[in-house]
């Protein structure tokens, strides 16, 4: 079992940098591939980033490939989502969640445990 803590959000500008937080209490937090997901109200909850379970692959979603970047650090037990340029569009309640042993599935189905989310919003 893994407990998720995310951190990092608040109210940024448009072309702004942020970065989240993911930290993991658990002991075999680093078993877990992590994945970012967000939401808007209303929405389906969809995919951002994933980083598998030994950090050697990660996966992006085509709204974020080449703005944000994920990383993990399991000495600190957290993982990372450096976020560039960012867009009002990218305004959403950002989720992370673990997925035992994962390789970074894109699929929201596949993560066991998940955070409670950090609101993100972009202002024009």
């Amino acid at each position: 079992q893994v407990q998720l803590v995310e951190s990092g959000g608040g109210l940024v500008r448009a072309g702004d940098s942020q970065t989240l937080s993911c930290a993991a209490d658990g002991p075999t937090s680093s078993n877990y591939a992590i994945a970012w997901f967000r939401q808007v109200s209303g929405k389906e909850r969809e995919f951002v980033a994933a980083v598998s379970w030994t950090g050697g692959s990660t996966n992006y979603a085509d709204l974020v490939q080449g703005r944000f970047t994920i990383s993990r650090d399991n000495a600190k037990n957290t993982v990372y989502l450096e976020m560039n340029d960012l867009k009002p569009e990218d305004t959403a309640i950002y989720y992370c969640a673990a997925h035992l042993w994962g390789l970074g599935s894109v699929q929201k189905n596949r993560y066991t445990y998940w955070g409670q989310g950090t609101q993100v919003t972009v202002s024009t």
